[in-house]
């Protein structure tokens, strides 16, 4: 009989020591894993996996039930290597099910224009230099989410060495240590970083972090979600916006911009295609407005009568 419990700690070691894989995902290893223990009252076997499963299916929507399930493999797979068992047990276990589309939200062109222009409006009235330091700030955040289309810890992870303002170019760290580049050529954005370079250049160097906080600290992601908040208010629409959204808004209207989507793919750093084509899903609105209005067949007044 195996001791499950000690064997999750061990796979938990070798994710963080010898595979250095990101926190985040050893924190959703061991909370999916611990799970997994305590509902199959610390029994590995086929039949305490499919129970595990049912559980997770009356439980959980669809893409909870998938990333824990990827998590028990990640760990069957582990205990093949080290020939703490003989069998895959998921070789005669049917996983598969149908997952509902979900598309992604993205923010209306008019409500990212209305931020932006708040943002400005509000740095070119500040009084003071304290304010005038942090809507700089906050309009290199909101300018930098649109440009890049990153993750916000992607954002908050910059260092002063990946960000390259003289050559326009950005260096980030994606998911499992990933490293990508993303040039910025909007001369309005270039130089909304820059000024926020200079304003805080003492701050940055010191905690080795690109976007800083009041505390002199490194930007935090709810940070950025406040800053959001605060200007998507300002424009006066009754929208919950997140960090995400920029990302899923910059992917879909680069392809409403007949932008190939392997470029796309590479800009955010997806592993796989099939991550990036859900934004054709969206970008099938903008189709059909198309066709509704720019067809020819509109210039033919036609019908039957």
């Amino acid at each position: 009989m195996i001791n499950l419990n000690l064997l999750i700690q061990q796979f938990l070691n070798h994710c963080k020591n010898r595979k250095a894989l990101n926190y985040k995902t050893i924190k959703a290893y061991s909370i999916d894993l611990r799970q997994f223990a305590e509902i199959t009252q610390n029994t590995y076997s086929k039949d305490a996996i499919c129970r595990y499963i049912d559980q997770l299916h009356i439980c959980f929507k669809p893409k909870t039930v998938k990333r824990k399930i990827a998590s028990l493999k990640a760990f069957t797979h582990y205990l093949l290597v080290e020939e703490i068992i003989e069998i895959n047990p998921f070789n005669k276990i049917d996983i598969s099910f149908k997952e509902p589309v979900i598309l992604p939200k993205t923010i209306p062109v008019n409500v990212i224009a209305g931020m932006l222009s708040s943002a400005y409006n509000t740095h070119a009235k500040a009084q003071t230099d304290y304010t005038k330091r942090q809507t700089a700030r906050d309009i290199a955040v909101l300018e930098i989410l649109f440009a890049t289309g990153a993750r916000v810890s992607e954002i908050c992870n910059l260092t002063p060495s990946s960000v390259d303002l003289r050559n326009h170019c950005i260096k980030i760290f994606g998911k499992g240590s990933k490293e990508r580049m993303i040039q910025i050529e909007n001369p309005d954005v270039l130089k909304s970083l820059q000024s926020y370079y200079d304003l805080f250049y003492e701050d940055i160097q010191a905690c080795n972090f690109f976007f800083v906080n009041k505390l002199h600290k490194r930007l935090s992601e709810q940070s950025v979600r406040e800053i959001i908040c605060k200007y998507t208010e300002m424009t006066g629409y009754d929208m919950h916006i997140t960090p995400h959204m920029f990302r899923h808004s910059f992917a879909t209207l680069l392809l409403d911009e007949d932008v190939d989507i392997r470029y796309i793919q590479k800009i955010l750093g997806h592993s796989s295609i099939t991550t990036t084509q859900i934004y054709t899903h969206v970008a099938m609105a903008k189709q059909k407005e198309i066709l509704s209005v720019k067809h020819p067949r509109n210039k033919i007044k036609m019908s039957i009568k």
